[in-house]
């Protein structure tokens, strides 16, 4: 069963000047996800930005130049940090302020850090060059980088005291981190292939003629990579579906926060329906108006209730 926290964690200086660099680090590297948890309260809105700290550090040592086994070596000694940290031993005063915040947020929240593995096994999956051939193989490092990210979240979000079927949240929050990644997936996929990375099966490239890759502005001649984004949308767009189940099972605030993230992410899928031959081109962003409205309707709590009328009109 989820715990719901109530109360606001105490913080020492040390510990809050290590929640400050978490928090100028979000802001810096991820503006979604920053749009997004601003609009949780101050204990959840630290602990949400030491998370995405110390899983920025995890990407970044699998996207960067370092060659492959220096790479495999710094992701066995940041999962050495983490069992550190999940065993208490990383002190206030410690030198890494990523660690000391996320030590912080996990004495105060019931994060399951056992997620912050699962993601260092998805970039370890980067670092071998894994392709993955079905859509079920790739669910596989979906759940690893974005489904286990999803449940992280929840740790720190909570559920709603009797909240309905809040023993299905952890659940619908990894579907959601599915659809999450799934759109990066698609938005990506030209930046993705410049790295030398294909993500999308092989099988659903092969059936729209898109084997050859994504090497340029234009798909592959003779292909139809338009049928292929519509395709993968409507696979995202299902994930979504599911996922927002989670939404009435938070609270106002958490749900707006989510309703947030995933809104925008939701619009960016449909600029990529709408012109799929966009994500070859540059890459697909929506503007801060934009963001602010999506924001404004996840506060509204506008998607909770669709979620929570829809749920009902299937149980009758």
């Amino acid at each position: 069963m989820i715990r719901t926290v109530e109360s606001e964690p105490h913080a020492s200086p040390p510990v809050l000047a290590a929640y400050s660099y978490c928090e100028a680090v979000t802001g810096r590297q991820a503006r979604n996800f920053a749009y997004g948890i601003r609009l949780l309260p101050t204990p959840q809105r630290r602990a949400m930005s030491a998370l995405y700290a110390f899983s920025r550090r995890v990407d970044d040592i699998g996207d960067g130049a370092l060659a492959g086994g220096v790479k495999v070596a710094r992701l066995e000694e940041t999962r050495a940090l983490l069992t550190r940290i999940r065993e208490g031993e990383v002190d206030e005063d410690d030198f890494d302020p990523v660690a000391v915040a996320l030590a912080h947020a996990a004495a105060h929240f019931p994060i399951p850090l056992g997620g912050l593995d699962e993601l260092i096994d998805g970039v370890q999956m980067d670092v071998r060059g894994e392709t993955y051939e079905t859509w079920d193989d790739l669910k596989v490092y979906c759940r690893c980088v974005a489904g286990a990210i999803g449940r992280l979240s929840l740790g720190v979000f909570g559920t709603e005291p009797g909240a309905r079927g809040a023993d299905r949240a952890p659940e619908y929050a990894d579907t959601l981190g599915l659809a999450l990644q799934l759109t990066n997936i698609l938005r990506d996929v030209r930046e993705d292939a410049a790295d030398g990375r294909i993500y999308l099966p092989a099988d659903d490239l092969a059936k729209f003629g898109c084997s050859a890759g994504f090497g340029g502005p234009r798909p592959p001649e003779g292909s139809d990579f338009a049928g292929l984004v519509h395709f993968e949308v409507r696979r995202a767009r299902a994930l979504f579906a599911e996922g927002y189940r989670l939404l009435p099972m938070l609270d106002r605030r958490s749900g707006a926060c989510v309703a947030a993230m995933a809104g925008i992410y939701r619009r960016l899928l449909d600029r990529i329906e709408r012109d799929p031959e966009a994500v070859l081109r540059g890459r697909v962003s929506l503007p801060g108006r934009e963001k602010a409205y999506v924001a404004v309707r996840g506060l509204s709590g506008l998607d909770a209730r669709h979620v929570s009328r829809r749920s009902i009109r299937r149980r009758a």
